[in-house]
């Protein structure tokens, strides 16, 4: 064997465990389950492998009447508006709440860096589960929240806190906000503070130094994380399950929910496939974005 097919050989060799490994746990499962979304329903649970139907992918928009005719039924999609819409609020909101915070902690002096990265990432030495009852314990009727507030003579009767949309987007926002805090904080500790005291020396105000200096520079760290909230909070099972209280499903729950009590697995893999669906083209409508800002700065 010459040196161009020892180095060919080479290189499959290194790649060849990442290829397999994605293969198996990755491509595989996908063609599966789109396997699966083409076949027919068996109401005894399970697959008819033998039976090609599309029936799972017009449940999506409309129901069978008893005669076969299909009528229109929003009811799946007004779920996954829902999913998205709170995706894209937990989003807003934890980088509302994550750029201040990833300001004052890349403004901080070395020694404290250290200890406010680690009191960012503390929660995710607990379980998810652990911290939604957690939630539930403060949130409800009773909770710490409502028994706070009636104790100051705030509110006379307690708050509904738990089991609605509102209750859903606090979980996630707690869930995920240190996914927006980190890669923030990455990009903002890279800044030269000597180009902030450039701008203030150019008479540039407050705002106007955020706004033409640190969020430019920042951007890489507020589009990863924005993808990191928004992507994981879309598929989100356990925080809705608990804090929603079956009253505020996402597309998690419906997928789970398909596949478990109402055992229609093609209708839960076409789910998961539109769910898959949502995911790229909103990673594909941020690559766009950040690429669009990159050419327009060069």
């Amino acid at each position: 064997m010459n040196r161009a097919g020892k180095q060919t050989l080479f290189r499959i060799l290194l790649i060849g465990p990442a290829l397999l490994a994605i293969t198996v746990f990755m491509i595989v499962p996908l063609l599966l389950m789109a396997y699966i979304s083409f076949r027919g329903r068996d109401y005894s649970g399970g697959v008819l492998w033998d039976q090609f139907s599309a029936e799972a992918y017009i449940r999506l928009f409309f129901e069978r009447e008893l005669d076969g005719s299909l009528a229109l039924n929003l009811n799946y999609m007004f779920i996954i508006l829902r999913s998205v819409w709170l995706s894209f609020l937990t989003m807003v909101i934890s980088l509302a709440v994550g750029l201040p915070v990833a300001m004052f902690m890349a403004t901080r002096d070395a020694k404290w860096k250290a200890v406010l990265v680690f009191m960012v990432t503390l929660p995710f030495w607990t379980n998810l589960l652990v911290r939604n009852y957690a939630w539930i314990l403060l949130l409800r009727d009773h909770g710490t929240i409502n028994s706070t507030l009636m104790w100051l003579g705030i509110i006379s009767e307690p708050l509904p806190l738990l089991h609605n949309s509102f209750a859903v987007a606090v979980g996630l926002t707690y869930s995920f906000l240190p996914f927006m805090v980190l890669p923030i904080y990455a990009s903002l500790e890279k800044i030269d503070l000597r180009l902030v005291e450039a701008s203030f020396d150019l008479y540039a105000n407050r705002w106007q130094t955020m706004r033409r200096v640190i969020l430019p520079l920042a951007y890489p760290g507020i589009v990863a994380g924005c993808v990191l909230v928004f992507v994981p909070a879309l598929g989100s099972y356990i925080t809705p399950e608990l804090l929603g209280g079956g009253k505020t499903l996402m597309i998690g729950n419906l997928i789970g929910f398909q596949f478990g009590a109402a055992r229609n697995w093609p209708f839960g893999a076409a789910l998961g496939l539109f769910l898959l669906t949502l995911v790229l083209t909103s990673l594909w409508l941020y690559a766009r974005r950040y690429r669009g800002e990159l050419e327009g700065g060069q």
